[in-house]
């Protein structure tokens, strides 16, 4: 899967979550119907949240982005539906690669290293993501949901 392809799906997965935690929050607080869309989507959104934020720094180390837009495309991911906007921002700026860069090329700093090593090794480097994301994401639930941080609870 190229650097093109991962982060449009990605970005897309991340998108169609918060759209489907923004109904069940219709659902919740508006039509007062249910809280299970909110308790299915949230937890389906906050995966997503992470996925989406591994894999622009993973797109953003091979193909040697800025540091301004690492920020912008983690950022993107806290607006709803900012992440397919910003992906599409990307392409038009400077398209994305069919390939990756350091599959096969020795990366200079720790993090290109890093990256080059769980593309030469893909399905390793799939497994230690999702170990990765799912630790912090059971993390993050111990802690509780963004509302009851904001609130202080």
């Amino acid at each position: 899967m190229s650097p093109r392809v991962l982060y449009r799906w990605v970005a897309a997965a991340e998108a169609l979550t918060w759209t489907l935690l923004l109904a069940g929050m219709v659902l919740k607080y508006v039509l007062r119907v249910t809280d299970l869309g909110v308790s299915v989507a949230g937890v389906l959104h906050g995966f997503a949240f992470l996925v989406f934020c591994l894999a622009t720094i993973v797109v953003a180390v091979d193909q040697r982005w800025s540091a301004r837009q690492v920020g912008l495309g983690l950022i993107s991911a806290v607006p709803p539906l900012a992440t397919v906007a910003f992906q599409r921002w990307v392409e038009r700026r400077r398209p994305l690669a069919d390939t990756w860069r350091l599959r096969t090329a020795a990366g200079a700093g720790l993090a290109e290293r890093a990256v080059a090593v769980a593309l030469r090794r893909p399905a390793v480097a799939g497994v230690v993501a999702a170990v990765l994301v799912t630790v912090v994401f059971v993390a993050l639930m111990a802690v509780g949901p963004p509302t009851q941080l904001i609130a202080g609870r």
